[in-house]
């Protein structure tokens, strides 16, 4: 809280003037905090007089760590299906649950969601917790924080784990804070450390020119958001069993101040990058949108989506949604197909764990064929022209 000295404060307005946010004003010679104060504690810095002082309460702590045992994952279900990062989570939180001894669960909100609920068995969770109910159908922050929350509290899981997607990062944010645990977003790796049962979460950092690992060491449960595509998922076992538990959440967890009107899936979502087995992605190098057309002619002849650098992005010659990097999203496919993009380390965080990754670039000392599985040195629009051609040619056979 940001507390005034009233006899200290002359009323000479720095503070005001020094808030972001409009939550200061001055009035009757003294300083007034308002609702919008965010304890940024600029206007205390300000403050010539030392009239402004933040008074933050006590770090959390959790005070039974035995109390908290097992690994959960929340099961991301949308348009009728299973989101793919959920398999993945399984397939890493498989890993955690095994080095700690302890069981894996999952979490599927929705309706309709018993084949899911049996499809998260087959991946490898030892029990799954299911809430399916009509007013579910539709992604609510505020009802999905409060079920998960309230499960949470109930069975006390030390780790929970979600992916980093438009849905993980708008809820579980909400479910940390209302457990007053960290949480740690866009990790990239995962891993226990045995003599304290520590989860380490590695994500990068500084734009990606480094790889910062961060632990929980006060409180529970170990919270952690994975980027799509970064971690393998499970071949499913249809003759695997596990228990699958109904759960019907409180009368105050359907309670929102939210009312969704319509969800539209839209075309460029059905044909979401992170989940293509083939990119063909173009950089500053492609030098107008219509350089597109070459890339996009050729994910066609392989069957396979268009993607982009963020210099592509910026410069308005494809949308947004084919951004791929730091700033875009985290791919995996089996083909990476890099056409005029140099290879810096923000673009490269984003592709590196595709499974081959071929490089097309005029500058043979580009940084993009340090991580290329094999490189073409060249100009692109005579090389992808004739390579689409061979390829058209090839499936006409």
């Amino acid at each position: 809280m940001l507390h005034v000295d009233a006899e200290k404060c002359m009323g000479c307005g720095l503070c005001e003037a020094e808030c972001a946010f409009g939550a200061i004003e001055v009035t009757e010679g003294t300083a007034r905090v308002g609702d919008g104060c965010t304890l940024c504690g600029a206007c205390v810095d300000a403050c010539e007089a030392g009239a402004l002082h933040i008074e933050r309460g006590e770090a959390a702590t959790t005070t039974d760590f035995d109390a908290w045992r097992g690994v959960w994952i929340f099961a991301e279900h949308r348009h009728g299906r299973l989101a793919p990062v959920a398999l993945e989570l399984l397939g890493a939180g498989r890993v955690l649950a095994d080095v700690l001894g302890v069981e894996l669960a999952a979490v599927l909100l929705g309706q309709g969601v018993d084949e899911a609920a049996r499809d998260l068995v087959a991946h490898g969770a030892d029990k799954v917790y299911v809430t399916d109910d009509p007013a579910l159908a539709v992604f609510n922050d505020e009802i999905y924080a409060a079920i998960l929350e309230e499960l949470i509290q109930l069975h006390k899981p030390e780790i929970v784990l979600a992916g980093a997607t438009a849905i993980g990062r708008s809820f579980i944010p909400r479910v940390a804070s209302a457990l007053a645990t960290g949480l740690t977003a866009d990790c990239t790796a995962l891993e226990i450390r045995t003599e304290d049962r520590m989860l380490l979460q590695t994500r990068p950092a500084f734009g990606g020119n480094v790889m910062a690992t961060i632990v929980c060491p006060n409180t529970r449960p170990q919270m952690a958001t994975v980027r799509p595509r970064v971690m393998p998922a499970n071949c499913p076992d249809p003759a695997r069993s596990g228990e699958i538990v109904a759960y019907a959440p409180s009368a105050g967890a359907w309670r929102t101040r939210v009312r969704v009107l319509d969800s539209v899936v839209e075309e460029q979502e059905q044909a979401n990058i992170a989940e293509a087995d083939i990119l063909v992605s173009g950089g500053r190098g492609m030098c107008d949108a219509k350089g597109f057309d070459l890339i996009r002619r050729l994910a066609d002849a392989v069957g396979g989506g268009v993607a982009a650098s963020r210099a592509a992005v910026d410069a308005e010659w494809i949308a947004y949604p084919h951004q791929v990097g730091q700033t875009g999203r985290t791919v995996c496919p089996k083909v990476y197909v890099a056409c005029g993009i140099s290879g810096a380390i923000q673009h490269v965080v984003g592709m590196q764990s595709s499974e081959m990754i071929v490089a097309i670039n005029r500058d043979k000392d580009a940084p993009i064929f340090e991580v290329a599985t094999c490189g073409v040195v060249g100009d692109l629009f005579e090389i992808l022209p004739a390579l689409t051609e061979k390829l058209e040619q090839r499936r006409k056979r």
